[in-house]
């Protein structure tokens, strides 16, 4: 149903190293830069990061990035460790979700909680 999402930044070049970082081990990479706009994707621009209007905090937005596999997840896991991101959920299956829901959850820079999850065996 979506085509693409923008999120608003503080920090451009904080927040792409971010994603440039996690994104990496789900296939991710920068797609386009339009200005200050930085697009992500695998295929397409599903992602977009955009200068914030004002300095007030975000509010916290959820983005779950799908993974293909278990080991995807927990690349994406050390990717946000080697960056510095805060540990939301370390890597593990959420039950409670269904049996095969795999995932692991960070903060982004702006602080965001964002997800990579394997719904797969």
């Amino acid at each position: 149903m979506l085509d693409h999402i923008a999120i608003q930044v503080h920090d451009i070049a904080a927040s792409a190293a971010f994603y440039d970082a996690v994104l990496a081990p789900l296939g991710g990479e920068r797609k386009k830069q339009f200005g200050e706009n930085i697009s992500f994707g695998v295929t397409g621009h599903p992602l977009w990061l955009v200068p914030a209007t004002d300095a007030a905090p975000a509010r916290e937005l959820h983005i779950a990035f799908a993974a293909a596999d278990r080991a995807a997840v927990d690349g994406f896991h050390a990717a946000a460790l080697a960056v510095g991101a805060e540990v939301l959920h370390a890597p593990r299956l959420w039950p409670e979700y269904h049996e095969s829901y795999y995932g692991s959850f960070v903060r982004d820079p702006d602080g965001n909680n964002v997800e990579a999850v394997c719904h797969r065996p």
